[in-house]
């Protein structure tokens, strides 16, 4: 959704926003804030995390559950239940679910295993994306709300493909809402990796990158097998590593497909009417001459 001219984006009755960006660069605090000047917030990860991957994170919960006597009895009694708090706010048990490899005295899981779950987000994650349109109208219809933003989470950018003129979820998303990619700067990145490390969130590599980043961080540790690797460490390196890697695909396609605001000019803002007016301004520079 591409607007011929900043005066028809302001004379819109109604606006639908998707947001993109890296994984902590204001997204859902942005949404967050809309949704308290009654816009719909659609939180992507909420939505992978309770649709469509709800029913793989509770059984590994109880998988863990199990493994305690105690809890053991009480499950095989059906004297209590598990379930997982997942919130807008607080993706812990999407997060832990994903996971990361490596020792499994840290926490850690089999290669394999981080593989098969990293399948299982990239499969719920392009379904949460198509479902869009129907929370539009959902929103509209069941709510009477006019004004829509879908939070997405940092590995859109690894599920489309910015060049293709025929990508399945970037042709839904411009066909109903507006694509806003939230710049960071560079003095930036070292805030959101230091972010990630004290809050890990749920984190999706293109399975090809996962194979070179995890050949990559090994020769660097001089690390020879699998079970060694601190899935910690892993994690924080592999979130600087996708950092670097996406950064120029987000750019490549908000230039192709949507508009572009830095995240020091979002933080600014206090109420949808400054959103709105940074929304302006990134309409009006991208229809310069």
């Amino acid at each position: 959704m591409l607007f011929e001219s900043a005066d028809a984006f302001v004379g819109s009755t109604s606006y639908a926003v998707t947001a993109f960006g890296m994984s902590g660069v204001g997204k859902t605090r942005a949404s967050a804030m809309l949704r308290a000047d009654n816009w719909f917030h659609y939180s992507i990860d909420y939505r992978i995390g309770t649709r469509y991957m709800g029913e793989f994170i509770v059984d590994n919960l109880k998988h863990e559950a199990m493994k305690v006597p105690f809890l053991n009895a009480l499950l095989h009694s059906d004297s209590i239940d598990i379930s997982s708090n997942l919130r807008f706010e607080n993706l812990e048990p999407l997060s832990a679910y994903l996971g990361s490899p490596g020792n499994a005295a840290q926490g850690g899981l089999s290669l394999k295993e981080y593989q098969k779950r990293q399948e299982q987000h990239r499969i719920a994650e392009i379904s949460a994306m198509l479902d869009v349109p129907y929370f539009i109208t959902r929103a509209k219809k069941l709510y009477n709300y006019d004004n829509f933003i879908a939070d997405t989470g940092g590995s859109l950018i690894e599920i489309v493909d910015p060049a293709s003129d025929n990508d399945q979820v970037i042709n839904v998303l411009c066909a109903s809402t507006a694509l806003l990619y939230i710049r960071g700067t560079d003095s930036d990145a070292q805030a959101l990796i230091d972010r990630y490390k004290a809050s890990p969130k749920p984190m999706y590599y293109r399975p090809e990158l996962l194979i070179q980043k995890w050949a990559e961080f090994k020769k660097i540790n001089h690390i020879e097998r699998d079970e060694d690797v601190s899935p910690a460490e892993f994690g924080a390196w592999g979130f600087e590593a996708i950092l670097n890697d996406r950064l120029p695909r987000y750019q490549a396609l908000a230039d192709r497909f949507g508009y572009t605001i830095d995240g020091s000019e979002l933080s600014t803002a206090r109420d949808s009417k400054d959103f709105l007016e940074l929304m302006r301004k990134a309409v009006a520079k991208r229809n310069e001459p």
